[in-house]
């Protein structure tokens, strides 16, 4: 078997597989098609780009278990993690990212690399020697249509949304605040990390007349794929009821507009900083289907935003995975074919840290194999080994869907109280269980025997 690992794909899975693989000693060969084959959503040829929003999520690694996968990805020496805490912005309790300069850095981390070769074209074809493909939601349609002559199995499809980018100084001060919900975070600078524009009743009810009357972008003939429900356009929320926004992305609570501090706002739409200067904000969770016009049009009925201009509107784009759970093998090995691992959002998880938790794994074991050990295998009471788990051996195939990883893929621990009120404890006996279990698989894979079958 050769030695070279060639890894397909330079988004947040393909480029911490490299990374891993590479510091275990293999030589790897990244392959990515940008900026020589574009894509709807990618606008450079950098790796480890952020197409949607600019936030890895919480980073409570006590209660949330996106946290924790954090966590453990820090302790594993994950570049995608520690390139996102050198490019950190305040966001309250949630990890965000200056975009453009984090995905600068981890190309450069990258391509100075001295085990890693950068080579800037599509592949077409399942090659036949070790290999990782990580080419996430847009993968090409040659390799694509591949997949699938090689899988037997129809492509499972969603359609993931884009929220719009605005400029921060086009939006009204005098009627918009600064203030993280809640007042979270520990400086004065993260308890101020959103821009929150307030509505009263009306200004909403209009609101949700123009969202819905709005001209949205349709869909080919024998596109009937759903929605990933972690990224719901907005308008496909309100026509769930009027007030499913107002108790989603625009919830009013745990703020107070410093501008009429004693009239509790009907609704707020919020704004979290995009990059380092503090001169582009992101709509917080309002992905969009509308059409640019409409967009333009719509969002400016936002108090606060009625004259702003935006340095990028909202678009959907669909989304394509692999059935993992009849696929993959419990070492993310594609079972027709052991030379391929998948990795990142192609094998159903969502999300940027989630994909690249999966780059990280499918990397370190491709890593030992190629050098002849076998890793024992990932504890399903962390958060890498429960989301694995999920894909290649948890979920029900017939209605397997892409998943975030939650403490709801976390084998229970015994003895505490069910229900809101035992949340807290429980979440934290989870996260201490896993960290726990995490530090001692990474100690027993430091220690990895050689298998049987290496020559």
């Amino acid at each position: 078997m050769s030695k070279t690992l060639h890894i397909i794909g330079g988004g947040m899975a393909g480029s911490e597989a490299a990374w891993q693989a590479a510091n275990a000693g293999i030589p790897v060969v990244l392959h990515e098609m940008r900026p020589t084959v574009g894509t709807f959503a990618h606008r450079t040829g950098s790796l480890a780009e952020m197409v949607c929003s600019n936030s890895f999520r919480s980073d409570d690694h006590e209660q949330n278990a996106v946290g924790l996968l954090h966590w453990e990805m820090r302790n594993a020496g994950s570049i995608i993690m520690d390139t996102a805490y050198a490019h950190r912005l305040p966001a309250g309790g949630a990890l965000a990212v200056d975009r453009d300069p984090f995905a600068e850095a981890v190309t450069a981390k990258l391509r100075a690399h001295p085990n890693i070769t950068i080579v800037g074209e599509e592949i077409t074809a399942l090659p036949d020697g070790p290999t990782i493909i990580a080419t996430g939601p847009l993968t090409s349609g040659a390799l694509a249509n591949a997949i699938a002559a090689e899988t037997g199995q129809d492509a499972l499809a969603f359609f993931d949304a884009i929220a719009p980018i605005v400029y921060a100084d086009t939006i009204d001060m005098s009627i918009a605040w600064e203030q993280s919900r809640y007042d979270k975070g520990e400086t004065l600078e993260e308890q101020r990390a959103y821009i929150n524009c307030p509505m009263t009743r009306d200004d909403y009810e209009a609101f949700i007349d123009a969202l819905l009357a709005a001209d949205k972008t349709e869909f080919h003939e024998g596109e009937t794929a759903g929605y990933f429900d972690g990224c719901l356009p907005i308008e496909v929320m309100a026509e769930r009821g009027r007030e499913t926004l107002r108790h989603g992305p625009m919830k009013p609570v745990g703020l107070t507009n410093p501008h009429n501090p004693t009239v509790k706002p009907w609704a707020v739409v919020q704004l979290r900083r995009d990059n380092a200067l503090g001169t582009l904000y992101n709509i917080v969770g309002f992905q969009t289907k509308m059409k640019y016009g409409a967009q333009t049009a719509v969002f400016k009925m936002i108090p606060g935003l009625q004259d702003a201009s935006f340095a990028r509107l909202g678009g959907i784009h669909r989304n394509t995975f692999i059935n993992s759970p009849t696929l993959l093998d419990d070492q993310m090995r594609l079972r027709s074919r052991p030379n391929i691992r998948f990795a990142g959002q192609i094998t159903g998880v969502e999300g940027y840290v989630e994909s690249a938790a999966m780059g990280l794994l499918a990397g370190r074991l491709a890593a030992a194999e190629l050098k002849g050990e076998t890793l024992p295998p990932v504890p399903q009471e962390t958060a890498m080994g429960a989301l694995v788990h999920h894909i290649t051996g948890g979920a029900e195939a017939k209605t397997f869907q892409p998943m975030n990883v939650n403490f709801g893929l976390f084998p229970p621990v015994e003895g505490l109280k069910a229900g809101r009120r035992g949340r807290k404890d429980r979440y934290k006996a989870y996260t201490d269980r896993a960290k726990a279990a995490w530090t001692a698989w990474l100690g027993r894979e430091a220690e990895a025997k050689p298998s049987s079958s290496a020559a």
